[in-house]
């Protein structure tokens, strides 16, 4: 057996991936500590006078709402201006994390901050794990363990430790992956609800769950389906479209506004609507203008699938492969792109297998000394980025500053 063919016993593998996990996390919270003694004391990070302290720090921006919600829940009725329009509220932030965050608040007697961070440090750990084992047996150990070590060194992995959803979220999603992988249907069924009260990722999921239902389906004649697998493969399908809906739902239910959900997003977008896909146009030509930013905006989408459509791309599987474009496409019809766009890229981590050239049927070159010259570049560029992230965008500048 080749060295890229070779599996380390499941234990000592586990053991690995949270080691370099672990080092990844060493690495931000030092680059947190550093950037915290450029942060301004304000509102945001405790009160006007007072030091900024390290846990604190880690609750910024959205963690702030996460803070609210985890105190004291989700309004009844939606807060409103004088001309009646719905006012930013907690209804745009999915429960699960904060509700999470209370629990262990109740049980510690510990505050926000620490709590929220740690749950993330945590969930983060456990969807390093649940990434490599999914990957493991399509690119070999050593290509799996980089790409966790990229994955969890990304610009906006700092997120992985910070008072957000991110971890939760990445958490939840590797565990659906990786019960489709292993057809695992009614726990997909499961995680897809827990995913529909975290994030809105449950219809790109739905797509992805789609393309492996009908590859097996395909594969019927020499792998015979059972009509209780038809009956799982099913409720997978069902609960995708039950967790894209059961949010929205539950915030109509709680204030009695049918459209409260996407009423309270739209208060977040530039145009006070949510508009599918036409922001992009507008931004890109902002941000680079009206000649390169037309051209990135059509170049980009084109460089993903090709990306996944190639040869270098086969050892993802179709599951892998459909996720890095149905979640890119979601984005692009559901998000106004700005300074958020960094961390809403931290799920598309199969693009790092072709990245590092991971991605080929036969494991050419999935061997340590070939992965190591492309791997070490690109962990150094990471850390860079996340450096930058941190000081531009998650360093909070009184009295106003971009999100990130």
């Amino acid at each position: 057996m080749t060295e890229a063919l070779a599996l380390r016993p499941r234990r000592a593998f586990i053991a690995w991936v949270l080691a370099l996990y672990a080092l990844a996390r060493v690495v931000t919270t030092t680059i947190l500590l550093v950037v915290m003694q450029h942060q301004v004391p304000s509102g945001m990070t405790g009160g006007d006078d007072v030091p900024v302290s390290y846990f604190p720090f880690t609750a910024l921006w959205d963690g702030q709402w996460y803070q609210t919600i985890a105190h004291t829940g989700y309004p009844s009725e939606l807060p409103r201006s004088e001309g009646g329009s719905v006012q930013q509220n907690p209804w745009a932030f999915y429960p699960l994390f904060p509700l999470m965050a209370r629990a262990v608040m109740a049980v510690t007697g510990l505050g926000f901050p620490a709590v929220g961070s740690t749950i993330a440090l945590l969930c983060g750990a456990g969807a390093a794990v649940l990434m490599g084992l999914l990957l493991r047996e399509r690119i070999g150990d050593p290509a799996a363990y980089l790409v966790v070590a990229l994955w969890a060194s990304f610009p906006a992995s700092v997120t992985l430790q910070l008072a957000y959803t991110e971890s939760l979220a990445m958490l939840l999603l590797v565990a659906y992956l990786y019960a489709l992988a292993k057809e695992r249907w009614l726990v997909a069924t499961a995680v897809a609800l827990l995913v529909g009260l975290s994030r809105p990722i449950a219809v790109p999921l739905g797509l992805v769950t789609l393309v492996v239902v009908v590859l097996r389906w395909r594969a019927r004649r020499e792998r015979p389906i059972t009509r209780g697998t038809y009956a799982a493969m099913l409720a997978a399908l069902v609960g995708c479209g039950v967790a894209g809906l059961l949010w929205p739902a539950i915030a109509w239910w709680r204030t009695g506004v049918r459209s409260a959900y996407t009423d309270t997003m739209a208060t977040w977008r530039g145009s006070g609507t949510v508009e599918p896909f036409t922001p992009w146009w507008g931004m890109s030509k902002y941000a680079l203008g009206d000649t390169w930013g037309p051209v990135l905006l059509v170049a980009v989408p084109l460089l993903i699938v090709a990306m996944m459509a190639g040869p270098w791309a086969r050892a993802l599987g179709a599951g892998l492969r459909t996720w890095t474009l149905a979640y890119p496409a979601y984005l692009a019809a559901v998000l106004d792109p700005f300074t958020s766009i960094f961390r809403y890229v931290v799920p598309l981590f199969p693009i790092l297998v072709v990245v590092l050239g991971a991605g080929w049927a036969d494991r050419r070159g999935n061997t340590w000394k070939r992965l190591l010259w492309r791997f070490v570049p690109l962990l150094l560029l990471s850390i860079v980025g996340q450096y930058y992230w941190t000081d531009i965008l998650w360093r909070f500048v009184p009295p106003s500053d971009y999100p990130p």
